[in-house]
Formats: structure tokens, sequence, C-alpha cells
């Protein structure tokens, strides 16, 4: 039997706001981060489907980013869940919302879970206000939202060391741990190997801690030596490894090749590639 890909971690904008770009780069912190720099790439829906097709992907989360308006979460999660609708056995929409905006967060969450949103990401603590520290006064009521739902929330995180680069904030390990203590039952994907937390995991109250959390891959060529997938696997476990490409910002066949590359277990590639998503998305049906 074929071996379903599942790209964990893609991020695609609808044409209008590729089209104003530059007033998005004025407006929003997060955006400005990740795109104010004219050679970062924004593509369509249908530019994901097309590198789907050329690198053998077979379904691919679709992530919104961490918006601070909560008009630009609402506009920006149309699109998501429209291009969802487009290509049903294709894409997986993930949401934004502005923790800040309160009630109106877990309407727009509520809204959304009956659109068909698979999760909530992915989600920036840094640039939308800063609400890591807030679990209880802020958090709760989405948190609550979400498992009612039955969503996953993706969040950012970032390395504590290494080099800078475009999106690295100040959500660290040791910033999200509070919060990953907070809701142990909320279904949690850290991105981009949770900015190092699974090195942490040979610490019993961490390991303990990350019951109901899964690590990203994505952008993973540009931070951390293949022998990451072996070592995260050994820590935290293979099945807790989903693959993430971060397209556009790397080719889905790069990030494959990547993951094909490492000294594992057919059993545990086939994981990460793709069944680990599958069963915490609820995919396998499908």
């Amino acid at each position: 039997m074929k071996t379903m890909i599942v790209d964990a971690h893609t991020h695609i904008f609808s044409p209008d706001v590729i089209a104003r770009r530059a007033e998005h780069v004025a407006d929003d912190p997060c955006f400005r981060e990740l795109y104010g720099n004219a050679k970062a790439k924004l593509k369509t829906a249908e530019e994901l489907i097309t590198e789907m097709d050329s690198a053998g992907v077979d379904k691919a989360v679709i992530q919104n980013i961490g918006w601070s308006d909560p008009e630009t979460c609402r506009g920006t999660n149309d699109y998501l869940l429209e291009a969802a609708a487009r290509y049903p056995k294709r894409l997986i929409p993930f949401i934004a919302v502005q923790p800040n905006s309160g009630r109106v967060a877990v309407s727009e969450i509520n809204r959304c879970v009956a659109a068909g949103a698979r999760g909530i990401g992915e989600l920036r603590p840094d640039t939308q206000g800063g609400f890591v520290g807030l679990e209880r006064k802020v958090m709760r009521p989405l948190v609550e939202a979400a498992m009612a739902g039955d969503l996953v929330m993706c969040l950012h995180v970032d390395e504590p060391v290494g080099h800078h680069h475009a999106g690295k904030g100040s959500v660290t390990p040791q910033a999200i741990f509070p919060f990953i203590s907070s809701f142990p039952e909320l279904k949690l994907i850290l991105a981009h190997w949770g900015g190092g937390l699974p090195f942490y995991t040979l610490m019993p109250e961490v390991k303990k801690a990350l019951g109901n959390v899964w690590f990203d891959s994505a952008a993973s060529p540009l931070l951390y030596q293949p022998e990451i997938y072996e070592r995260v696997a050994d820590l935290a476990g293979g099945d807790r490894i989903l693959f993430g490409s971060d397209w556009p910002l790397l080719r889905q066949r790069r990030a494959l090749e990547e993951l094909r590359s490492v000294n594992l277990s057919t059993w545990t590639v086939k994981g990460i590639a793709g069944d680990n998503a599958a069963e915490l998305l609820g995919l396998k049906d499908e």
C-alpha cells in the first residue's frame, strides 16, 4: 500500500492578500517579519496543489499566520476554508485567531469549526500580543472552544540559541512550557521542532507534560542537521514527529528527500511522512 504523504505545515494566501502585500507589511508585525523581504514567497492554493502533485504529497495542512487584527484573521480564514472546500481531499485548513480579542476569537473558532476547520495555527504568541503567561485569563476560553470543536492547535516556537532568521522570535521552549503544562488535554503541535524542546524530554517532568504534544519539522533543513529526526525519534518518539516543509519557504521535494535520507526504520519514516498526521487529524478513513 502506498504511504500517505501529509505535509503538516504549509502557508497559502489569497490573491487579494498578495496584491496588498505592501499594506500588510506596513500594518501587521507578524506578516512584516515573515514577508517584509520582497524575496519571501507568497503563493495561492492552486500553486500549492501544483507543488504537491510534483512532490507526490497527498494532503497538506494549510496554516494561517499570527495576524494581529481579528478582521484580517476572519478574511484570511475564509480563503483557507474556501480552498479546502475546493480541494477537500488535498487541503486541511488551520485558522487564525487573535487570542486577545476574547469572545471575538471564540466566536471565530466556532464559526470556522462549522465551516470545516481542523485546527488553529500557526499562532504567534510574541507578535500577537504576548498571550503566553496569560493562560487562564486569555487562553482558557480559546482552548476550551478548540477542544469542543476537536481542533488541533499549532504554535510557532523558536530556538533559544543559534543564528537569526526571518520569523525567529522570543517564544522559546522555556516560554511555551507553562502553556503546555496548563492545558494537558489540548492536542498541540509545536512548529519547527518546538524550538528544541524535545531535547529536554530527558527531564521526567518535561516528558510527562508532553503527552498530547507533537513536533513538526517545518523549515528543518534551514535550522538543523538531518540527524535531528533520529535524535527526536529517540527522545520523544517517532510517533510524535510530523513531516512539515514550511512551503513555499522550502520545496516539498527537498524536505521529503531529507526525511528519506536519515537512518530510521521504514516504519518510523512512514509514520513521520504521513501516518502520524493522519492519526492526529482523523484522516485514516480518507
